[in-house]
């Protein structure tokens, strides 16, 4: 058998990813924005943008970026406040468009989640229908990747946005591995990408001529994940109830903070919402991390681990106290963020990923 037959099994993965979500469902809510720049928040003087329409990303305009720079970019930009209760709707109704086909449905969040329709001729032809089923349902738009794991099917959903679809299947996996830029592998950011290219790693054909040992010495724990994913390596099933690993709430000022005082206050607000997120989800952690984000924008984390699992409002806001006044903030402050983490989650051991299973090519077409 070939490497190349020994490295994929008979899974069928589907990837779907809706279409500038937050920013396409404003656009189809109001008529009079549909093919102008729109930016999903952002539109205060200290706002983050949560979400650009296709016509704002012409202008550089990304997610997660200031707003004020946004506007720089594009000084005709459209603010749109974000409405998550209208966007979980359309959520739930695309999600129960993926459980018309199959139970094994896993949210990544409300715009995208994987699929697994192992047991169809196509899962190509399951994908076609899916996104042809959401513009019929929703007029929205959705992308989808398609083939035998969750990593190749997410890469793939952004090849061809928007409105469109990738098919990898088995034979054409590798070549299109060693053809990629690092940069578009999932799980490889920005400071990891730039210590490749140091290392003289571009492709995928770069960083499969390495030896595990070497990624290792590189890269750590990832190194045995990038050493398998360059191979189309990547176990993970599709999960339909995916296990939190922590449960965290944060928020933006609108103007800096400069006193511990002033952020014990936010910290009661902070620790109330928290306490209540993790009772609806009967949670409990035993590790409080507290978020500092610092008027230049430098980040910095505290955190305590206990013997025990804390879940109250009172235990959360004494200890977050504590982590508060741990050390001198450097700066003024711009935001702040509480997690738990370290759950009362029962875990699951994954397949692991050290070993190159000798999987069967499918038989069926893809």
């Amino acid at each position: 058998m070939s490497e190349q037959e020994s490295t994929f099994n008979s899974r069928k993965i589907i990837h779907i990813d809706m279409d500038a979500f937050f920013a396409s469902v404003e656009q189809l809510d109001h008529p009079q924005w549909r093919g102008k720049p729109l930016a999903v928040g952002g539109g205060s003087e200290r706002g983050v943008v949560a979400a650009a329409s296709y016509e704002a990303r012409k202008f550089g305009v990304r997610s997660a970026m200031n707003g004020r720079r946004a506007k720089e970019l594009c000084p005709h930009l459209i603010f749109a406040k974000a409405r998550f209760e209208r966007y979980k709707e359309l959520s739930e109704t695309i999600r129960a468009l993926f459980l018309e086909y199959t139970p094994l449905v896993e949210p990544l969040s409300l715009d995208e989640a994987y699929l697994d329709v192992s047991d169809y001729p196509s899962a190509t032809l399951i994908a076609e229908e899916i996104r042809k089923k959401i513009k019929a349902k929703t007029q929205l738009t959705a992308s989808a990747g398609i083939s035998t794991n969750k990593f190749l099917a997410k890469i793939a959903s952004d090849w061809n946005k928007p409105d469109g679809q990738k098919t990898l299947p088995p034979e054409e996996i590798i070549p299109f591995l060693e053809s990629l830029d690092v940069k578009k592998f999932h799980g490889i950011g920005q400071k990891t990408k730039l210590k490749m290219y140091h290392l003289g790693i571009y492709t995928g054909k770069d960083l499969k001529a390495h030896s595990l040992s070497f990624l290792h010495a590189h890269f750590g724990k990832s190194g045995a994940y990038y050493y398998n994913v360059v191979r189309g390596i990547h176990n993970s099933p599709v999960k339909p109830h995916r296990t939190p690993k922590s449960v965290g709430i944060e928020r933006t000022f609108s103007s800096n903070l400069s006193s511990e005082l002033f952020l014990e206050d936010k910290l009661k607000e902070l620790a109330h919402s928290l306490a209540q997120r993790v009772k609806k989800n009967s949670l409990a952690g035993k590790t409080l991390t507290l978020k500092i984000k610092y008027s230049d924008f430098v980040q910095q984390t505290r955190s305590k681990t206990g013997k025990f699992y804390i879940a109250t409002y009172e235990l959360i806001l004494e200890e977050a106290i504590k982590l508060l006044y741990q050390e001198k903030l450097q700066n003024s402050v711009r935001l702040i963020g509480l997690s738990l983490s370290n759950l009362n989650t029962k875990k699951t051991k994954e397949p692991s990923l050290k070993k190159i299973p000798k999987w069967e090519q499918l038989s069926l077409p893809f």
